[in-house]
């Protein structure tokens, strides 16, 4: 197991730079849309209320997350880092309720290079996921994923990857496509979006923050290494 701890952080490690880098969700996507449903609060390590993840959601969440990103010398936990927060605070933005999909139909089977061509926001996607992936745990091992052991959780999420879960009609590939990009982007993100609290992961792979800070430095440390503490967007609000 510690083989596969190590060889899961040197792949987010490797994708933490661009993601860090490159991510940052528009204004309008942080709003939560007027009819999301209030949830109750999930029993997670998150102390943040929720917006719309149900408690079994938000439960799943933290387990994929701390399965994704377990608590070690790099850093805390996937959900002490507040990725259920950052997921949550996605899905009830304006990017979760699909308000710039085009969802007329037709909705038909298309390659993967297409990009996503299901009927659903990425709210309903997730909810029904997550749903589908708790059906298909309690039949193999009579428990939703959050309550499986390490081992189980990772096994389970392995079947997904692989698209050997039974999920009916999902893909189970698709949606751990989709679940292990939104935990990577709420651990990498600026933490005014909720998630990478204590820029523990900018820390981790020595990311500055807001690079336009940096640029009257960059001819003094040509070629040589510079240390800073990071600075997120709330630092400069």
């Amino acid at each position: 197991m510690a083989d596969d701890t190590i060889a899961r952080r040197k792949f987010l490690l490797g994708a933490g730079t661009v993601v860090a880098a490159g991510l940052a969700q528009p204004a309008e996507a942080q709003a939560a849309p007027a009819s999301a449903p209030a949830a109750t609060p999930s029993p997670t390590n998150d102390p943040q209320a929720l917006l719309v993840l149900t408690a079994a959601e938000a439960a799943f969440v933290g387990a994929a997350a701390d399965t994704m990103i377990p608590a070690d010398a790099l850093s805390p936990s996937g959900t002490d880092c507040g990725v259920v927060t950052f997921v949550d605070r996605q899905l009830a933005s304006a990017w979760g309720g699909g308000a710039r999909m085009y969802r007329s139909g037709p909705f038909r089977k298309a390659k993967p290079e297409h990009g996503y061509q299901l009927p659903l926001t990425p709210r309903e996607f997730f909810a029904a996921g997550i749903a589908a992936t708790n059906t298909w745990t309690r039949k193999l091992h009579g428990k939703d994923f959050d309550r499986l052991g390490p081992k189980d959780r990772e096994d389970a999420l392995k079947a997904l990857e692989s698209g050997k879960a039974e999920l009916g009609d999902l893909n189970g590939s698709e949606f751990f496509d989709a679940l292990l990009t939104i935990v990577m982007e709420g651990f990498f993100a600026d933490p005014i979006y909720g998630g990478n609290r204590d820029k523990v992961s900018w820390k981790m792979i020595g990311f500055p923050g807001l690079p336009a800070v940096y640029a009257n430095l960059i001819d003094d440390y040509r070629n040589k290494r510079y240390i800073a503490q990071p600075q997120s967007i709330a630092d400069f609000s």
